[in-house]
């Protein structure tokens, strides 16, 4: 049976945030997560390469999100925000997901694991970006 996104999603941001907290090893958190989140482990495995993917670019995303965030210093967004915003970031620019359905996925996401605060904060960074980035590229195309 497929993965629901949402739920994939869920797993990545988890295993993003695990390992910008603990760097836990990748078997270590597949054998801990599989029980928990009831799923397979081909599905961790899959989210644990989308979690790589986004490492392999997470000098470009924190830059974004540094450069953009005018009311916090990046050192100062909580863990829980700055790893949904790696991957509302990285699915707004580098994936084939809708812009608007990453923004809105990263705040269900912040909703979900953070506050309704933390929700309008995420939701006017992806929103500054997708204004910045997505739409000026689309109009020099």
């Amino acid at each position: 049976m497929a993965l629901p996104q949402q739920k994939f999603r869920e797993i990545v941001f988890q295993l993003l945030y695990s390992h910008d907290l603990a760097q836990a090893d990748d078997e270590d958190m597949i054998a801990m997560m599989m029980p928990q989140l009831e799923v397979t482990k081909k599905n961790l495995l899959e989210a644990l390469s989308r979690r790589k993917e986004i490492q392999e670019k997470l000098h470009e995303l924190d830059q974004l999100i540094a450069q953009t965030s005018e009311s916090y210093e990046f050192e100062r967004i909580p863990g829980i925000e700055r790893n949904i915003l790696r991957l509302g970031v990285f699915e707004l620019l580098f994936s084939q997901i809708p812009h608007k359905v990453a923004i809105a996925e990263a705040i269900r996401l912040t909703r979900k694991f953070a506050t309704p605060e933390a929700a309008t904060f995420v939701n006017a960074i992806l929103d500054k970006l997708y204004q910045t980035r997505v739409l000026s590229d689309a109009a020099t195309v």
